[in-house]
């Protein structure tokens, strides 16, 4: 997840990992409800119904055409989000995490069609979303994307 200011240096860095790294990967890009049956393998999730957090993913989803355009022609996006509890393998997250998030709610957000994602709370966790979830074709073309999925995929072994 991107933490830190946008600088000429870090776009001209992920260009280079991007030229140097891209031809290693292939397309891999898991399924909103992949990523949803991953997250209840691993967390205690509790679904959430709160209309203004899904009003928020579903923006994010359909305000963006590079989200939107993974949504299959046809269907309609499915929304839902959760809480993780801060116990068992979730705790874990947060004995990691910087003071600022450290004993608050992390809510996740997953979009089951398009597989887009959201989290408040942590950014390991969405970095090891990330990392589990994958890049298709379409992504692999950004720079960004490939930078960031290559660190986050050494961050969690995925």
């Amino acid at each position: 997840m991107l933490m830190q200011e946008l600088t000429h240096e870090l776009i001209e860095s992920w260009k280079k990992i991007h030229q140097e790294r891209r031809d290693e990967l292939s397309p891999n890009r898991k399924t909103g409800a992949e990523v949803l049956e991953y997250l209840k393998g691993k967390y205690i999730l509790r679904e959430e119904n709160d209309k203004a957090m899904k009003e928020l993913l579903a923006f994010n989803v359909m305000q963006n055409d590079c989200h939107r355009d993974k949504i299959p022609s046809g269907r309609e996006p499915d929304y839902r989000m959760f809480l993780l509890e801060n116990q068992g393998a979730g705790g874990a997250i947060y004995e990691k995490q910087d003071e600022i998030f450290r004993g608050k709610d992390i809510v996740v957000g997953v979009e089951l069609e398009s597989g887009f994602f959201i989290v408040e709370g942590s950014s390991l966790l969405w970095d090891e979303i990330f990392a589990f979830r994958g890049l298709d074709e379409e992504d692999l073309d950004n720079y960004y994307l490939v930078a960031e999925y290559l660190s986050c995929r050494e961050k969690f072994s995925a």
